[in-house]
């Protein structure tokens, strides 16, 4: 992927640096900051570690734009799973315990979600009921039976830190906040190698709350087994395909006139019932699990969007679009899957409604930060919708695919920018011309108030830096300085600049002995025990919700 960051990209990543590294506190006697979306599409997704999600969603995308500089994407998914780690992300396995109390008193608007000959006596999706039988209390919030939807989007999560850095970090023990805030060590391969046991002990897949089964988030573990493939070498997501021929032959309907009957909510093996909401609305359910799916079988995922579109109308220049439901998730969807596919004539159909409906603006003391309101009148942009459709703006057509896919550049020896005091200066452009042996690094002021001001960055891996010649603008510059073996140092200013580093070099520089970004090897680990949810049922009969 080439190109630059520009405009609304350079705001959003702005907005998301400022939400990642200002310290809040998600223990049990703390609060997230109020800019943590706990408010979308309840009452499944309104829970603040969904932002933490899809906050992360484009990252690995920026880093394919800007390859030669990744620090502050790593600094930004570091925080994220720092929080991931706490009270706050798990909360709802934590303090949801047992039957819902209130199963008779949701709200109508809410009732859609469940089967309709289940209503009043069953709980709706976002009640995880953590103690229900035949599993009882499981106090790990990542061990447990259930709960995929916290533990798949995590190792997403993790595998998004480790493709971008290279760093093992998370390979080493770290603890999780579980029941009564007890403790609970893993590593990132133990969780990998949970999920796979879970996904080859149950054809239809791990479950969310007790009892459900989600496409979504079973598709969104499978994105995430696939990323840590990539940055392992292993084979963990080979369990996926399983899965995804059950979910087409059990999870979705075509009819006979190709068209999409229906597409499953979740389905729940106790109950022996399939939740897909009616009519049009259907096709949101389809739409939501393509950014997962895309890479991982992207004809199946083409087909899948062309279903849910024309479903919705939104693919017919003759309709209007429509939104359902009230929110904007599967719009922002159906925005970044038209994006990633080059669908020109959708992209213009919907971003359009974006522009008019979901209120964007720049904000911040200089404007220098980018978000969508959508209309609410909060005091910040919405967080998980906006992460969505900043992958539209960020996003070219292929770029998320790409991004899930192993890198033939081997981006952590090749020289790289480092040091880069972010956010006062932004960098738009960083990546190795191998035929020109060149980095070609492109600046901008990511502060207003600093531009102009002078700041330093330094270029790291470099094989000889007596052969390198820096030109800023066309112009020869000789404002820098080598530091040690492999490194020099530019002084820069605060501005709109344009660095050519020729580095004189094609290969890259192997890591030092104690550089972390060095594969460890492997070691063994046994995952806690697994039980079964039920055995798969064939055919089971879709009761619309």
């Amino acid at each position: 992927m080439t190109g630059r960051l520009e405009g609304r990209g350079r705001g959003w990543l702005r907005h998301v640096w400022d939400k990642a590294t200002t310290a809040d506190d998600w223990s049990s006697s703390g609060t997230p900051h109020p800019w943590w979306d706990r408010q979308s599409t309840a009452p499944m997704c309104s829970f603040p570690r969904f932002d933490l999600n899809e906050t992360s969603y484009v990252l690995p995308v920026l880093a394919d734009l800007t390859p030669a500089w990744r620090e502050a994407y790593t600094r930004i998914t570091d925080e994220l799973i720092s929080r991931y780690t706490s009270f706050w992300a798990a909360v709802d396995w934590l303090t949801l315990i047992g039957p819902d109390p209130n199963v008779d008193r949701y709200p109508p608007e809410w009732l859609g979600l469940a089967p309709a000959h289940l209503r009043g006596r069953y709980p709706l999706p976002g009640w995880t009921g953590n103690g229900l039988e035949p599993w009882g209390l499981q106090p790990d919030p990542i061990g447990a039976d259930g709960n995929l939807f916290f533990r798949g989007f995590f190792n997403l999560l993790l595998s998004v830190y480790r493709s971008i850095s290279g760093d093992e970090k998370w390979e080493r023990p770290f603890e999780v906040t579980g029941y009564q805030d007890r403790p609970f060590s893993w590593t990132h391969s133990r969780i990998t190698e949970l999920m796979e046991s879970q996904f080859q002990s149950q054809p239809q897949g791990p479950h969310c709350e007790n009892t459900k089964i989600w496409p979504y988030c079973v598709s969104a573990a499978g994105l995430g087994l696939k990323l840590y493939d990539n940055v392992s070498g292993g084979t963990r997501h080979e369990c996926f395909g399983q899965w995804l021929e059950y979910a087409k032959q059990h999870y979705m309907r075509v009819g006979r006139s190709g068209d999409l009957d229906w597409f499953a909510l979740y389905y729940d093996p106790v109950q022996e019932a399939m939740c897909a909401v009616p009519g049009p609305s259907s096709a949101i359910s389809a739409l939501v699990v393509t950014p997962y799916l895309m890479p991982q079988d992207p004809d199946f995922t083409t087909q899948l969007y062309e279903l849910a579109l024309r479903s919705l109308g939104w693919s017919d220049p003759k309709k209007p679009v429509l939104q359902l439901l009230g929110d904007p998730r599967g719009l922002g969807i159906a925005l970044f899957i038209a994006n990633e596919l080059g669908d020109e004539d959708t992209i213009a159909r919907l971003r359009a409604v974006a522009e008019r409906d979901f209120e964007p603006r720049f904000f911040g003391p200089d404007g220098d930060s980018f978000g969508w309101w959508f209309g609410f009148g909060e005091e910040y942009p919405r967080g998980q919708p906006g992460a969505l459709l900043a992958l539209s703006e960020i996003g070219t057509r292929g770029s998320w695919r790409a991004a899930f896919e192993p890198h033939p550049d081997d981006r952590f020896t090749e020289p790289t920018l480092e040091g880069v005091d972010y956010p006062t200066l932004g960098i738009a452009q960083a990546r190795n011309d191998r035929a020109e042996q060149t980095l070609i690094v492109e600046t901008y002021a990511a502060t207003s108030a600093d531009r102009g001001r002078p700041t330093t960055v330094r270029v790291a891996q470099l094989a000889d830096p007596a052969r390198v010649t820096v030109t800023c603008d066309g112009q020869d510059f000789t404002r820098w300085r080598q530091l040690d073996i492999g490194r020099i140092e530019l002084d820069v200013e605060v501005a709109n600049h344009v660095y050519r580093i020729h580095t004189g070099q094609v290969d890259a520089v192997p890591p030092p002995a104690d550089d972390p970004t060095r594969a460890t090897a492997k070691q063994p680990v046994r995952p806690p025990q697994s039980t079964p949810i039920m055995p798969p049922l064939p055919g089971a009969r879709a009761h619309c919700c």
